[in-house]
């Protein structure tokens, strides 16, 4: 999933100020590699921590290529595109995700298909998917060109039946793991890959509020050559190589720059780090919440979630939902922030078609996140836990 809109500033609150949602952690590390960057003279999209910071990434997350780009939607939007994704063709979707998931179908000026979460990981369902398809092929249907994937709120998919079903009809997959970078799998046929890497292309986005990030920007990974070239001249406004300014198709301004690389490559040296805090503030909550009538974020064996954004769901119940609930902790400083609204919600997607769409639509009516950033103190966690237990005592 990509950007969702930008982060408070750190340090913009007082002791008793809002407690916001989410805020980079930003360290003398990434301002020594970004006054570097800006010394060196290369602050576009052209200088070494671009290279750097790609080479990096490709190796953390395993993966043979990774191209830099100016955000998340703009890596989906390549992506489908080097999946040959055009006009009036079908593209399968998470219904429960962001926007920025489904916009670049709409550019390429495909149809998205919008397929219902699942209650176990509030991914997109496999049954579901897999019923679909089959229903085409038995139909004598076209296919869709691509399934797009999504690893919602840094929780994994179930990926072995999703790619399964895929596999089957022979359509390529490429993941959204905007909100995901260093989720895993544990266990099954995918046990010890990174999201992002089982799909013939995933996406990340490093917008201001996800685990690592440039600022704003999005990587795009595969293991394929080709691909990864031709990702490489699509986003470099498909300029060829030594003969001047010829542009031989239409191209995109999409590249990462190099002061933002330079950050990103400080933030995904301490990406460890980061994902340590997220475990450890999910583990504190878990502990705290589990006598409260809550519904907990996904916990599923051999999923091995980041837990980016820590979520609940709240029980409809004595009058009081997920608005009197976000008004309650609003009210005491926590920023605390809903779930999507499914996309079949959405206007511009209102007559896309849907399979599924009763979890998507509970999630989102009843479900909300709460603040995780990776700094945040013990404090902050205690008036949290305050605020969340105040409202059912």
């Amino acid at each position: 999933m990509t950007a969702t809109g930008e982060a408070h500033a750190p340090g913009a609150r007082g002791p008793e100020g809002t407690i916001p949602l989410a805020v980079p952690n930003i360290g003398e590390l990434e301002r020594r590699y970004v006054l570097e960057a800006v010394e060196s003279g290369f602050v576009s999209s052209v200088g070494p921590f671009v290279s750097e910071f790609e080479r990096r990434f490709a190796e953390r997350v395993g993966s043979k290529h990774a191209i830099a780009c100016a955000t998340g939607t703009a890596a989906i939007h390549i992506g489908l595109i080097l999946l040959g994704v055009e006009r009036d063709d079908d593209v399968v979707c998470s219904d429960f995700t962001f926007v920025g998931s489904v916009n670049p179908i709409a550019y390429c000026g495909a149809r998205p298909v919008l397929v219902d979460a699942e209650a176990t990981t509030w991914n997109i369902d496999p049954g579901l998917l897999a019923g679909e398809l089959d229903r085409r092929a038995a139909g004598g249907e076209a296919q869709p060109k691509v399934v797009e994937i999504v690893h919602v709120l840094g929780q994994p998919a179930d990926m072995g039946p999703l790619m399964d079903a895929c596999d089957r009809h022979g359509i390529p997959v490429l993941e959204d793991a905007a909100e995901s970078l260093g989720a895993t799998w544990t266990a099954g046929p995918y046990a010890g890959r990174h999201t992002g890497t089982v799909g013939r292309i995933g996406c990340f986005s490093f917008n201001g509020n996800k685990i690592a990030t440039t600022g704003g920007g999005g990587m795009i990974v595969t293991d394929d050559d080709d691909l990864a070239a031709r990702a490489r001249h699509l986003t470099t406004q498909a300029k060829v190589p030594d003969v001047g300014y010829l542009h031989d198709e239409v191209g995109y301004n999409y590249r990462l720059t190099n002061i933002a690389a330079g950050l990103g490559l400080a933030q995904l040296e301490r990406l460890d780090e980061f994902v340590a805090a997220k475990h450890r503030i999910a583990a504190r909550y878990d502990e705290a919440f589990a006598d409260l009538p809550l519904v907990l974020p996904p916990r599923v064996d051999g999923l091995d979630a980041t837990y980016w954004l820590y979520s609940v769901l709240v029980p409809e119940s004595d009058g009081r939902g997920r608005d009197e609930f976000l008004a309650h902790l609003n009210g005491l400083g926590v920023g605390a922030r809903a779930l999507w609204r499914p996309l079949h919600d959405q206007p511009p997607f209102l007559s896309a078609p849907l399979v599924g769409g009763v979890v998507g639509d509970g999630l989102f009516a009843r479900g909300l996140s709460l603040p995780c950033a990776t700094e945040l103190t013990d404090g902050d966690q205690d008036r949290v836990v305050a605020a969340v237990r105040s409202f059912f005592a």
